[in-house]
Order: C-alpha cells, then sequence, then structure tokens
C-alpha cells in the first residue's frame, strides 16, 4: 500500500505539538490553571466503524463525497471534573461548487448523520 499524500514527518509533527504547547496550550494553562489535554485516542475498530457508518448513512442519502470535519470543543466545568478539551468528528457531504478549486465553499457538515465523541484523551497529557 501508498503511503497516502498528506501524511507528514514525524519531526514535522513534534514541531506542530511543540508549537501548539508553546503558544495555545500556555494560554490554555494560565487562563484554566490546569494543563489541558491535547491528544485523544480512539481505536482503529472504533473509527473504522464510524466511517462505515457515515459511508453508509451517506449513500442512503444520495451523497457521493462523504467526508469527516474534526472539531474542537470543551466538557463543562462542573465541582466534581475540571472541563477538558475534546474533539468531535462530524460527517460532511460535498459542496456545490468544485472545492479542489474554490475555496469559498467548502463541504458543508451534514446534519443528518450524528457526530462522534466518546474519546479519551490524555489526563496529563502526553508529547508527541
Amino acid at each position: 500500500m501508498e503511503k497516502p499524500k498528506k501524511c507528514i514527518s514525524v519531526e514535522k509533527a513534534r514541531k506542530e505539538q511543540d508549537e501548539w504547547v508553546r503558544t495555545r496550550g500556555k494560554d490554555i494553562r494560565e487562563c484554566e490553571g490546569y494543563e489541558d489535554t491535547r491528544e485523544f485516542w480512539y481505536s482503529l475498530d472504533e473509527l473504522q466503524d464510524y466511517l462505515d457508518y457515515v459511508r453508509e448513512k451517506s449513500k442512503e442519502q444520495g451523497v457521493k463525497k462523504p467526508g469527516i470535519r474534526f472539531y474542537l470543543g470543551a466538557y463543562p466545568t462542573t465541582k466534581e471534573e475540571k472541563g477538558y478539551s475534546t474533539i468531535f468528528l462530524s460527517p460532511t457531504k460535498e459542496a456545490q461548487a468544485d472545492t479542489e478549486n474554490d475555496n469559498a465553499d467548502s463541504d458543508p457538515n451534514n446534519y443528518d448523520i450524528e457526530p462522534m465523541n466518546i474519546i479519551q484523551g490524555g489526563d496529563p497529557p502526553r508529547n508527541y
């Protein structure tokens, strides 16, 4: 199998993580008073199940080019729990225009298919 086109090197990934920690991570730590999670884990089976679900539901809807958008989110802070960051996956459907050439018309979210969350984040977070 060929490596996908959008893969990056381990070194580039480490630099990107370091930059996030140095900038956004620092701001969150100072504002919230604790180190927030910044890495999230899904099993391959969970991801594949969700991708299969989105592909099947999209096909039922006549969506020819489904996609997945990743969103940052945060849980509410309670007396018992810190409001750690999370991510959730949102299905998309093809845009009306050619998104390869027209950045103004990105693939919209498909709100007729449920997003996916329920993940495990590092506490404390692990560096890449």
